[in-house]
């Protein structure tokens, strides 16, 4: 792909986030309460000469992204006067015991950097991706996710991510082989949601990244991503799914809106709104107000809310536009269910940090060094 999508790459079993792994593993789990969504100042560790190579156990899931030149000259920081939206009474997102991450710090105790990498990265709730499709696991791998999340008291964030033509034949290609086959995976999938809250991001860049497909093929897409949402709001009723809004550097609102209205996002038996930022950079501020103008546009029911990776985007992006493992950006806002701002519903971390985007280290595979410089 060219430099002008945000794209979620992945490579082989590589993963960009938290995976469920099909191997045998027990589930176990702990949430984190996210009570304040800032991050605190930590002190400073010394880095060891050099190691920027990524970890040995890389997990079957995306990882990079890549930004599109503005499509307006600026966007409104306005705060919406209205009050926020309720969130689901546990408030309290769910940390995956299983991640590239905490490998690395279990097997690196005495690394300097493991402190700060562990109580800034490794400590905080992240998305669970599904990124491999498989029909016949699916549902159980699902489950031990939201069983284990609801026996913890929080609320899992899990990603579908296997629509048909995955990122245009890019580096993420891959998925179900026909829409039918997504379909009936889907199915899969939601039977495995439970019945306690849990929020889907459904396919990213499956909205924003579809002018690669013929207009037919893009229908059929929009079409079965609106039946996905139905699907999985009639398995688990406090399943709240958000459907692909791209970010601010990428579609205008509103035309991110028409493409999104298609798709069945502002439908109320399909969707609770929409996602941006997935793996990217652009500061919280831009995308509140982006998804705002996008939601607006859309012109669905009043309680269609959006929810903002902030998991890098402590800096925004970089200037120059670079994707790849980019220097001088840092972590944003914790994970949290309680973001003050109206219509925003959550900020999340659904793409993990220190996973590289190709540049420190195989796509998706955990690179201490460059967690260290976000996390520091």
């Amino acid at each position: 792909m060219v430099a002008l999508a945000s794209v979620v790459v992945a490579a082989g079993t590589v993963t960009g986030t938290l995976s469920a792994l099909d191997d045998g593993r027990t589930d176990e789990a702990r949430p984190d309460a996210t009570g304040s969504p800032f991050l605190q100042p930590l002190p400073a560790v010394p880095t060891p000469s050099p190691p920027t190579t990524a970890s040995d156990s890389p997990s079957p899931s995306p990882s990079a992204t890549r930004t599109k030149p503005r499509p307006e000259p600026s966007r409104t920081r306005e705060r919406a006067s209205a009050q926020p939206r309720t969130v689901p009474a546990s408030a309290q997102l769910y940390r995956h015991p299983e991640s590239q991450v905490l490998e690395w710090v279990r097997a690196n105790r005495d690394d300097p950097r493991r402190p700060v990498i562990e109580s800034r990265i490794a400590d905080r709730p992240a998305a669970v991706w599904f990124a491999d499709y498989t029909p016949s696991n699916v549902t159980a791998r699902v489950r031990a996710v939201t069983s284990a999340a609801v026996a913890r008291g929080g609320v899992p964030v899990v990603v579908p991510y296997a629509i048909p033509d995955r990122d245009c034949g890019g580096a993420s290609q891959g998925g179900a082989p026909d829409l039918g086959a997504y379909d009936g995976w889907i199915e899969r999938f939601a039977a495995g949601l439970g019945s306690g809250e849990v929020v889907v991001i459904l396919e990213p860049d499956s909205i924003a990244q579809s002018e690669c497909l013929s207009e037919g093929r893009r229908t059929a897409r929009f079409a079965s991503l609106a039946r996905a949402g139905r699907v999985l709001k009639a398995a688990n009723p406090k399943a709240r799914v958000y459907f692909d809004a791209g970010h601010s550097d990428w579609n205008s609102p509103g035309k991110q809106a028409g493409l999104l209205r298609r798709a069945g996002a502002a439908s109320a038996a399909s969707s609770d709104g929409i996602f941006s930022n997935v793996s990217n950079f652009n500061g919280t501020a831009e995308e509140v107000a982006y998804a705002r103008r996008t939601l607006d546009a859309l012109d669905g029911p009043a309680g269609l809310g959006a929810v903002i990776d902030t998991s890098r985007n402590g800096n925004g992006a970089p200037a120059d536009g670079e994707w790849c493992d980019p220097a001088g950006r840092t972590l944003g806002q914790a994970p949290t269910l309680r973001t003050g701002e109206a219509r925003i519903d959550a900020y999340l971390w659904v793409k993990l940090p220190g996973e590289s985007d190709g540049c420190r280290g195989t796509p998706g595979t955990f690179s201490p060094g460059y967690a260290y410089e976000l996390a520091r």
